[in-house]
């Protein structure tokens, strides 16, 4: 079973140029805020009509620009989870989860598995303003997976809660996805989210697709800034390749980077956890200033000005546990490094 997607969108000013496929997994569609996520899945959903491009649902064309086929939504066999789960407000869960149902003769015997499934009987005969919101989202499943669908597109599912009620229903809706045979579509903007419930991840930039990767990937190369600014990134340069270091103008520096530069490479990037003290002759050490500190929750972020840098060059962000910036036994200068591995080279 697998979902193959290659279309274009134009919107106005904005275009969308979207191409991945997804197996028989969690694939995660990561991108900032109006980069097309929801749009692509309208597509795939069938609510929107690509301008071009194919379809492709377990060897069935759902849609094809040049075969001039598009199939309607009631025919994709596609579940939609929507961020506001859009249940039927006049009907009851029962309701809500039977006008899934398009045989009639079994529509009672599913309608009961599901209440049984999602442990929802004792609230069957209630509307959706009476639900609470871990009740609504499994009446949305239910109904969804009443329908027998061969691919579910789950659109920021937990955008609108609060942290602790979406952690409850975050666990919830991946016990229910381990038991689904088919492809999900997960769109999210929140990395921690992807990496708990996905196995691969195509990030969407401006309305383009890039690459599918595992999660692994996108964290350890993730080849792109928006890619890793998406992963968590918070350390960026301007960068020149020479042989297997960078140059870094900004901040005077020439990092070895243990391996061979791309010429295309142009960005590097460096995790803030991934800068650390070290003495004056370790491998790509270097002198910084202190500009700032700010105490998080549960860790102290300093902000370095390498010795030597560009007056308008970035500071460079430094994230460690408070025991240890405590210990520090000179807050004000010191000398950081950052391992050859851990620089991400971007282009």
């Amino acid at each position: 079973m697998a979902l193959d997607l290659e279309i274009q969108k134009q919107l106005g000013s904005f275009r969308l140029e979207v191409q991945f496929r997804a197996e028989n997994e969690r694939l995660a569609l990561l991108g900032a805020s109006g980069c097309g996520k929801s749009v692509t899945l309208r597509c795939i959903a069938g609510i929107l009509k690509p301008d071009a491009g194919k379809i492709i649902l377990d060897g069935q064309t759902l849609f094809d620009s040049a075969a001039r086929i598009n199939l309607p939504p009631q025919k994709r066999q596609i579940g939609y989870l929507f961020q506001q789960y859009a249940l039927f407000p006049n009907m009851t869960v029962r309701q809500n989860i039977a006008a899934a149902v398009r045989d009639k003769t079994a529509r009672d015997a599913v309608v009961a598995e599901k209440l049984r499934q999602f442990q929802l009987e004792s609230v069957a005969g209630q509307r959706p303003a009476q639900l609470s919101g871990g009740q609504q989202q499994r009446t949305a499943l239910a109904r969804i997976l009443a329908a027998s669908p061969r691919a579910i597109l789950l659109d920021e599912p937990f955008s609108a809660l609060d942290s602790y009620l979406k952690y409850q229903l975050e666990l919830e809706l991946a016990d229910t996805l381990a038991q689904f045979p088919g492809t999900v579509l997960w769109v999210s903007h929140d990395r921690d989210e992807i990496f708990r419930n996905c196995s691969r991840v195509c990030v969407i930039d401006q309305g383009r697709s890039q690459p599918v990767c595992t999660l692994e990937e996108l964290f350890r190369r993730p080849g792109t800034e928006a890619a890793a600014r998406l992963s968590g990134c918070k350390n960026y340069a301007d960068a020149i390749p020479q042989g297997a270091s960078i140059l870094l103008p900004d901040w005077n520096l020439t990092l070895s980077c243990g391996r061979p530069v791309p010429q295309a490479v142009s960005r590097m990037g460096v995790r803030a956890h991934h800068v650390r003290f070290a003495p004056p002759q370790a491998e790509n050490a270097f002198p910084c200033a202190v500009a700032r500190v700010v105490e998080d929750v549960f860790s102290t972020i300093v902000l370095l000005r390498p010795d030597g840098s560009r007056p308008d060059a970035p500071l460079l962000r430094m994230e460690l546990s408070k025991q240890d910036w405590q210990a520090a036994p000179n807050q004000q200068h010191f000398t950081v490094s950052i391992a050859p591995q851990d620089i991400l080279l971007l282009c």
